[in-house]
């Protein structure tokens, strides 16, 4: 095995377990801002902002969650005749059905990429060009050169009015993780397939990494 994929499934399995692991404790930010949310509607005058913290926090979670389930193999699949399929008869089915999921992902990278530049004020013509020229701003300007490059930034029609940039910058990013991750789980079952076993050390779903 090319020694340049080992690295690149050893460096994309290792950011996204990292940030996996450190995400699935978003679920008690969560719950503490629902709380609250009961508790402050219950005492005190409600607070207008724990609805859409709470559903920014659930998008956080889940789209920086999605490429360490990716990772577990804990995404949901039928499972009436896989679970009795050899490894390496699963290897083949994997390698094949998972073009499904990059092309689904590409799909939704992209879509994601032009509703943050929609967010930044940018309304008409190429959203990856819109990314390019303020990036060139930015380093050639700074903050005050990028920021000309913005348009009217695109708020929440609630009465709390977050802007949405951040939660769709985080989207962007998940969607983006999890297309490498799906990339390193194809190589990962063309070198099962070549007698190559690249999932040594890997947890099973729902356990925690063993030990190296």
């Amino acid at each position: 095995m090319n020694s340049f994929l080992r690295a690149y499934v050893r460096i994309v399995d290792a950011i996204n377990y990292r940030l996996g692991r450190i995400v699935m404790y978003g679920i008690f930010a969560m719950v503490g801002v629902l709380l609250w949310s009961s508790v402050s509607k219950t005492f005190f005058l409600p607070a207008n902002w724990t609805l859409e913290i709470a559903q920014f926090s659930l998008v956080g979670y889940y789209m920086l969650g999605g490429p360490y389930s990716i990772q577990l193999r804990a995404n949901v699949r039928m499972d009436l005749f896989y679970g009795n399929w050899s490894p390496r008869r699963k290897a083949w089915i994997d390698a094949f059905t998972i073009w499904f999921l990059v092309f689904y992902l590409g799909v939704m990278l992209y879509g994601a990429i032009d509703s943050t530049a929609y967010a930044l004020g940018h309304f008409q013509g190429e959203s990856f060009s819109f990314f390019r020229d303020l990036f060139v701003a930015f380093v050639t300007g700074g903050p005050e050169a990028a920021g000309e490059k913005l348009g009217f930034i695109e708020r929440s029609p609630t009465a709390w009015r977050p802007y949405l940039w951040p939660v769709k910058v985080l989207a962007t990013i998940g969607i983006f993780l999890m297309l490498l991750q799906a990339i390193s789980e194809f190589i990962k079952d063309i070198a099962t397939l070549r007698g190559i076993d690249l999932r040594a050390g890997e947890p099973a779903a729902g356990q925690g990494r063993t030990a190296r």
